[in-house]
Order: structure tokens, then sequence, then C-alpha cells
């Protein structure tokens, strides 16, 4: 039954479901590409191993109602899911910290494709400052506060070295920065009404590992 209850626009959505629905827009372009016309729960569930009532109970988050025994119109449900997950909008950030992992960040085209563009990055090295990177100025740590009056920026991108992560952490929030990506294996601290997603590559690591050791691969 391809039927979810009207979208849930006054509940605050749980992040387990914000985190789930990427991935059903990807799988559905697949299924766009192979050339679909409509896709079911029950598809989507095969496609990411997903049970089907979850994804029914995910989807009843997002303005979009399936057909019984047909399911869900591929290209609406396409569009429905980028505006959601605010694909559709650019959100501009500046970046902090052209390590290289800050510099893999601004050389990725593709997440002007999920809605954010890294408009500008900030440093502290003589050899960046003044340069660009894929079309990117590079800035003193020092000018952003003017920049922000330049730009029009909310988020801020999180790639410094560990040990300045909370200063610069504070520096963007006294500055003007809504929103943190924070890619450090630090835990910023920030008030409450600052958003602060955090994506550590290295506590992704260390879970890979322990469950390649519990699992007894050496």
């Amino acid at each position: 039954m391809e039927q979810p209850s009207q979208p849930k626009y006054h509940q605050k959505v749980p992040e387990p479901t914000l985190r789930r629905l990427p991935w059903y827009l990807s799988n559905v372009k697949l299924l766009k590409q192979r050339g679909e016309r409509y896709v079911s729960s029950t598809q989507i569930s095969k496609e990411t191993n997903i049970d089907a009532s979850q994804i029914a109970k995910d989807l009843s988050y997002v303005n979009i109602s399936g057909r019984t025994r047909v399911g869900y119109e591929v290209d609406a449900l396409i569009d429905v899911l980028e505006g959601f997950l605010g694909f559709t909008d650019i959100h501009k950030a500046f970046l902090f910290g052209v390590g290289s992992l800050g510099g893999a960040l601004l050389q990725d085209s593709g997440l002007t494709h999920f809605g954010l563009e890294i408009v500008a990055a900030f440093d502290v090295n003589p050899d960046l400052v003044g340069k660009e990177l894929n079309g990117i100025p590079i800035y003193h740590s020092d000018d952003f506060v003017k920049m922000m009056q330049t730009y029009d920026v909310q988020i801020g991108v999180l790639t410094v070295p560990i040990e300045i992560a909370q200063s610069i952490t504070d520096k963007m929030i006294e500055g003007g920065i809504k929103a943190i990506w924070n890619f450090t294996p630090f835990r910023i601290r920030v008030p409450e009404y600052i958003v602060v997603q955090n994506t550590s590559l290295y506590a992704h690591l260390a879970v890979m590992f322990n469950r390649l050791n519990f699992n007894g691969y050496k």
C-alpha cells in the first residue's frame, strides 16, 4: 500500500529519516536511468536493504503520495525529494582550513549538485592566501569578518587542525555563521541555536576497523 500519511510539516523530521532520504533519492535516480516510470517502496527496499514499511514511513514526511499497486511516479518523487532535502537551492558556505581535506572539498564541484557552494576559503598559510583553488579564492583567516559583509553566507565548513578547531569555531560564530559542517575529530562546543553536523572520517574508520577485527579479518 503506497499511501503515506499527510506530510508532518509541524513535526521535526527525525535525523535517521533525513539520513535515509538521500539514499532513496540516489536509488530512484538509478531506476529512472533504467527507464522506470514508477517505483514502489518494495523496489526501493530491494535497492537499499531498508524495510519497505520504514521507507513508506520516511516518505510520509515528504509531500508526495503513491498509487496502490503502482507506487510513486519517479520524476515527481525525485523532484519532491530534492526540494525537501534542500538540494535544489544553493546554500553558500565558507571553508576554514585549506589542508589536504579542505583542498579536496574545494576541488569537489559535485557539492553544488547537492545544494552546497563553497564561495571562499580561509587559511593562514602564506603559500595559499591570495590564490585560488578550483576558482575559489583563499583569504587570510583575519579577513573572515570582512568577507562576511561581501558574501551572503550562513554555513561554515571546518577542516582545520584539531588544536584550533574550537577557537576557529568561536570566531565563526562571532562572525555570524549559523551552521557548521565539522570534519575534524574534535567535538566542538556551540550555542544551542547553532546547527552542527559532525562528519569525522576517522570515527568511521575506527568503526570499520573494529568490525573487521570483530568478524575475524586481520
